[in-house]
């Protein structure tokens, strides 16, 4: 059996850890590392009744993918990554996966970001989750297992990955634009897979046949 990645298996462990440092800390990680919309800092209260100012800092642009609002939140990111990831990294290697996962992650953010601005300016809250990255995981794999079959939640009969990946983004375009799931990013997630497909499609241009088998190796 082959050994499981190295990086997708780092970002497992290190979305655990952080899940597990979230309770004993309350909110004062939310504070400092989940995603805050631009603009001026404001004042928010802790759980322990302390004020802090809190509002958008550069580092909170890869820190919130680290965070999660619940254990469903990061048992569903976390299977994801789990059954995505590892085909992934094996397709494009290493280094490659990182920084596909964290453009991806970045990319969401952005996203998220210029929703609130545009679309929710008086609205004041933080984003957290890894599903910026995870969506652009499952990009990559409609990409590089194009006969792969799957069965998910929307889904309840296996069919072709592409189909699959393509029909969940629609839903959650749909979603989005309907205001469906109230608290839920859906603009952050299609950020991550828009990156992750562009960012697929650079690499692949300029030396497409040497691509055949799928591999970025």
């Amino acid at each position: 059996m082959p050994q499981f990645p190295p990086v997708t298996r780092a970002l497992l462990l290190l979305n655990i850890l952080v899940y597990l440092l979230q309770a004993p800390a309350g909110d004062a990680l939310l504070a400092r590392f989940a995603l805050w919309p631009l603009g001026p800092h404001e004042l928010a209260r802790l759980d322990d009744g302390g004020l802090v100012r809190v509002g958008f800092e550069p580092w909170q642009l890869v820190s919130y993918a680290f965070l999660h609002g619940s254990f469903p939140h990061i048992a569903f990111n976390m299977f994801a990554l789990w059954m995505f990831g590892a085909p992934v990294e094996n397709a494009l290697g290493a280094r490659r996966y990182t920084l596909y996962y964290l453009v991806c992650v970045l990319g969401a953010a952005v996203a998220q970001l210029a929703t609130i601005a545009w679309f929710q300016p008086e609205d004041f809250y933080p984003t957290v989750g890894a599903s910026g990255g995870v969506f652009g995981l499952l990009i990559a794999f409609a990409v590089f297992y194009p006969r792969a079959r799957i069965a998910a939640l929307y889904f309840p009969v296996p069919i072709p990955a592409p189909i699959a990946v393509v029909t969940y983004m629609l839903l959650e375009l749909i979603f989005g634009i309907t205001g469906t799931q109230a608290g839920v990013a859906h603009f952050a997630h299609l950020g991550g897979a828009v990156v992750g497909f562009a960012l697929l499609r650079y690499w692949r241009a300029p030396r497409r046949r040497d691509y055949d088998d799928g591999s970025f190796r």
